[in-house]
């Protein structure tokens, strides 16, 4: 008994990536929900609710993984690596809690077109990060690199897509709103969804790298 304690541990740290990863999907989604419902008033609160639950939940895990990290003698990859990740992953979902927040304290109205475009583009990013993450524990497998630089070149490409979509907006704004308020307070939504995908990609960048290095 004393001897196992002894020996090295290695944390299970590519479960902790899944499990943060399902809960960004859940503030994508519900962050999704929110926006695709905003003409009902009586629902904000229900959904943004919803998506401060699925961020709680992402923080725990980032608070696990930090544990962990400082009581395991053996990781699977870097430290730096895994620390850097966990905290990249959960600036995203960070950022969809910032977002709901920012609709209710500007009191936005109505959620424009380009609101449902950049939250669209926000969730397929989510939705590729997700798929990258879960490739992490398996990349000895050829098959499986080439799965996971795929995929991270698609997310690069979806928050090029979104940087198009904000810098349009941003541009119609002032060219056809009048009321200064509203620009001011769409312009901060628009730089904040698209700030969801730059962090999506971001978190690509690091898996490139962790794939790259591992494999």
């Amino acid at each position: 008994m004393l001897f196992a304690k002894l020996l090295p541990k290695e944390g299970n740290f590519f479960e902790l990536f899944n499990r943060h990863a399902s809960h960004i999907m859940d503030a994508a989604n519900a962050f999704e929900r929110l926006v695709d419902n905003y003409a009902q008033a009586d629902q904000r609160e229900e959904l943004a609710r919803a998506v401060d639950e699925a961020e709680r939940a992402a923080d725990e895990v980032t608070r696990e993984t930090s544990r962990l990290l400082h009581t395991t003698f053996i990781t699977p990859i870097e430290r730096e690596h895994i620390h850097a990740l966990i905290n990249l992953m959960d600036d995203v979902a960070d950022l969809f809690q910032d977002t709901a927040e920012a609709l209710y304290l500007y009191d936005v109205r109505e959620a424009s077109p380009a609101i449902k475009e950049l939250t669209q583009v926000s969730v397929q990013c989510c939705a590729k990060v997700q798929h990258a993450v879960s490739l992490l524990g398996k990349v000895k497998d050829p098959k499986v690199v080439a799965d996971a630089l795929k995929t991270c070149e698609e997310i690069d490409k979806l928050e090029d897509q979104a940087d198009r979509v904000m810098r349009s907006a941003i541009s119609a704004l002032f060219r056809e709103e009048p009321d200064v308020r509203e620009v001011l307070k769409l312009r901060s939504i628009y730089e904040l969804l698209e700030t969801v995908t730059d962090k999506c990609q971001d978190v690509a960048n690091q898996i490139e790298g962790i794939v790259l290095e591992n494999s």
